[in-house]
């Protein structure tokens, strides 16, 4: 690939803690865990260290706690090549979440506390402004307030920035969140969310895809998990399958490792189909690993498995 614009993403980092069992507690129940691992997490973070590791020049932009966990945070970004814009927080604690694996499946389930990045304002992204105009690609989620992300979109877009809406987690949104949005990237849980459509197929989340259009979106990419991901657009519709990388063994941060690989292809001039098909290869690597940010494959790995057809 060559050389690329920059991706600038807004978004929260937390520190995960995982917990692998044969099944959840139910409520007032003590189980026995198989294992316990403590790593960096949060959407926004695992989209930026997916796209850094891929060679994308890659800015986060978050709120911190200054404490243990933002030092593990600002380890992680230096690791993967990401630079950061971070604001201090002494007052408040840097995020951390609880992750569920079923050992299984890989399937998880999460709660998450962002701690200094729940005060993430529309005055911090006016004070970073300069830096979102100056971006190629502009990524954000649903993890920060909603007024600060669409105060972000809204900058990113009236500079011409080509944006990216990861809604995660799923929520309700305003009217004019849909409008500046170049690309909306939600997975199946997050279309119905959206749309109070059922999307358990590919010819599903098209016709939920099209009532999202209908809202303003440029283009919505549904990630369906093994079924790949579908590209739909006005007049463009295409489905592209899952690539697989080997076999499962966690699928968190899956969605993080997409979005991260969708935009550092954007941000090299990557046609939007051709950058679904490499998000979906880094999402295929990303699953056959442990862990969120210390999945996230680099541009070699993804190179060789597309290579392999």
């Amino acid at each position: 690939m060559a050389a690329g614009k920059p991706v600038v993403i807004l978004g929260v980092f937390v520190a995960d803690t995982a917990y692998r069992a044969d099944r959840q507690p139910r409520m007032g129940e003590t189980i026995l865990g198989n294992s316990f691992k403590l790593g960096p997490g949060g959407k926004g973070s695992n989209q930026a260290v997916a796209a850094g590791k891929l060679g994308a020049d890659t800015t986060f932009l978050t709120r911190l706690g200054v404490d243990a966990f933002a030092d593990m945070a600002k380890r992680t970004w230096q690791d993967a090549g990401v630079k950061s814009a971070v604001i201090d927080t002494p007052d408040s604690y840097t995020g951390a979440a609880y992750i569920f694996v079923e050992e299984g499946s890989g399937n998880n389930a999460i709660i998450v506390s962002p701690g200094a990045a729940m005060l993430i304002s529309p005055t911090d992204i006016e004070a970073n402004a300069a830096l979102i105009r100056g971006a190629g690609v502009f990524v954000t989620q649903l993890e920060q307030p909603i007024d600060a992300a669409m105060r972000a979109l809204e900058i990113a877009r009236g500079a011409g920035v080509t944006t990216i809406l990861n809604p995660a987690p799923a929520a309700k949104l305003p009217d004019r969140v849909y409008t500046l949005c170049d690309y909306l990237t939600p997975n199946e849980t997050e279309t119905e969310e959206l749309t109070g459509l059922k999307v358990s197929s590919v010819d599903e989340a098209r016709t939920a895809s099209g009532k999202l259009l209908e809202k303003g979106v440029g283009t919505v990419i549904v990630t369906l998990g093994d079924k790949g991901a579908l590209l739909h657009s006005k007049g463009r519709s295409e489905h592209v399958p899952a690539i697989s990388a080997g076999p499962v063994v966690e699928t968190t941060g899956a969605g993080d490792a997409f979005n991260g690989g969708f935009a550092a292809a954007l941000s090299r001039g990557v046609e939007p189909l051709q950058a679904v098909r490499f998000a979906c290869a880094v999402a295929g690597i990303s699953v056959t690993r442990p862990g969120t940010a210390p999945s996230m494959p680099t541009l070699q790995e993804v190179e060789a498995l597309l290579a392999k057809g």
